[in-house]
C-alpha cells in the first residue's frame, strides 16, 4: 500500500507537486500518468527518500520509507534504468544488492533468468547492454528483495514488442499475488492493458483518478452525421457542447443515449453513434492534461517529469 498525502514539492519558487493525494493499493496496478514537467517522477522520488518533500507525506506499507530498516525488503524501486555502474556485470550489480540487504547470492542466477537474462548476459558488462537489458536488470534488482512494493518510472524504455509484453505479464502476476504496483509510462496502451487504476497529473496536480473503468466511461459520446452543424446545435439547445472529434465527427460528453434520444426529437438521422471510451486513453489523456502539455522547466535534481 502506497499513501500520498497533501504531498507538496517546490524548487526555488517553482512548485513541481502541488498539493497531490492518492493511493496504490495491493492487488492492484497504478498507472501514474502525467506530460513530462508534470511531477510525476518528483512524486517518487520524494517517495522512496531521495527528495524531500516541502510538505505532505508518503507513506509505504504504513510508514515512511526512510524509517524502513531494509528497504529493500519492502519496496522494489527503478527509477533510472541507466543509473547503473558502467563498468560491473548484470551479474555484479545483482550480488552487491543481494548482500547489501543481507541476502544468499543463490538468489542472482534464479533473477536473471526470471527476467530473461541469460547467464552469458550475466557477465557482461552494462556498458555493452542495451536499453532493453538495462531495464530487465533493474527490475531484477527491485525484484531481488521479494518486496511487497513495486514502484517503476517508466520501466518499458528500450523493450522490444516482446519485452513489453514480457513486463505486462510479470506484473499483472506480482500483482495478482497481492503486490503493490505503481507505475509510471508513456506508453499509454501499455497502462490501459495492464493498469487496473489510474492517476493522472498535470502542472503538478491531480487532475483525474479512479478505476480504468471509471475513467473511461466518463469520456463521453462520439457521434456523426450528415449534418454535424445542425447536430451540434441540438446538443447545445439541450445544453452539451460538441466539438470536433477528427473523421468527421463530433465529441460531447453526454452519454450515447441522450445523444440519440436529442438527434430523435431533432429529426437527425445519425451515422455513427459510440462511446467515446473505445478511442481508449489516449485520447482522455490529451483532454485531461491539455494544459500542461509542456517540457519540463525544471532541471533533474529538481525534476518535475
Amino acid at each position: 500500500m502506497i499513501t500520498v498525502d497533501h504531498l507538496t514539492k517546490s524548487y526555488r519558487g517553482v512548485t513541481a507537486v502541488d498539493d497531490v493525494s492518492f493511493a496504490a493499493r495491493p492487488g492492484r496496478v497504478t498507472g501514474f500518468l502525467g506530460p513530462n514537467g508534470a511531477g510525476k517522477s518528483t512524486t517518487m522520488r520524494i517517495m522512496v527518500g531521495l527528495s524531500p518533500a516541502t510538505s505532505g507525506r508518503v507513506e509505504v506499507l504504513g510508514g515512511l520509507y526512510a524509517d524502513l530498516p531494509n528497504p529493500g525488503l519492502e519496496i522494489g524501486v527503478l527509477l533510472d534504468a541507466s543509473a547503473q555502474h558502467a563498468g560491473r556485470t548484470g551479474r555484479e550489480v545483482l550480488t552487491i544488492a543481494a548482500r547489501t540487504m543481507g541476502l544468499p547470492t543463490s538468489r542472482v542466477p534464479a533473477m536473471l533468468h526470471r527476467v530473461s537474462l541469460t547467464e552469458k548476459e550475466g557477465d557482461v558488462r552494462i556498458r555493452n547492454y542495451s536499453l532493453g537489458m538495462r531495464q530487465r536488470l533493474g527490475i531484477a534488482t527491485a525484484l531481488l528483495g521479494d518486496p511487497a512494493v513495486l514502484v517503476l518510472d517508466e520501466p518499458a524504455n528500450g523493450l522490444d514488442p516482446a519485452g513489453i509484453r514480457w513486463m505486462r505479464d510479470l506484473l499483472r502476476e506480482f500483482a495478482d499475488q497481492g503486490g503493490t504496483v505503481l507505475l509510471s509510462s508513456h506508453l499509454l496502451h501499455e497502462i490501459e492493458v495492464l493498469a487496473d487504476d489510474l492517476v493522472v497529473i498535470g502542472n503538478g496536480r491531480i487532475v483525474a483518478a479512479g478505476t480504468k473503468q471509471e475513467l473511461l466511461s466518463s469520456a463521453g459520446t462520439v457521434v456523426s452525421s450528415a449534418d454535424n452543424g445542425r447536430l451540434a446545435g441540438a446538443l447545445a439547445d439541450a445544453g452539451f457542447d460538441a466539438s470536433s472529434s477528427g473523421g468527421g465527427a463530433l465529441h460531447t460528453l453526454a452519454d450515447a443515449d441522450h445523444v440519440g434520444r436529442i438527434a430523435l426529437a431533432a429529426g437527425i438521422a445519425l451515422t455513427e453513434l459510440r462511446s467515446a471510451d473505445s478511442a481508449g486513453l489516449e485520447e482522455i489523456f490529451l483532454e485531461l492534461t491539455a494544459e500542461s502539455q509542456r517540457e519540463s522547466t525544471v532541471p533533474e535534481g529538481g525534476a518535475a517529469a
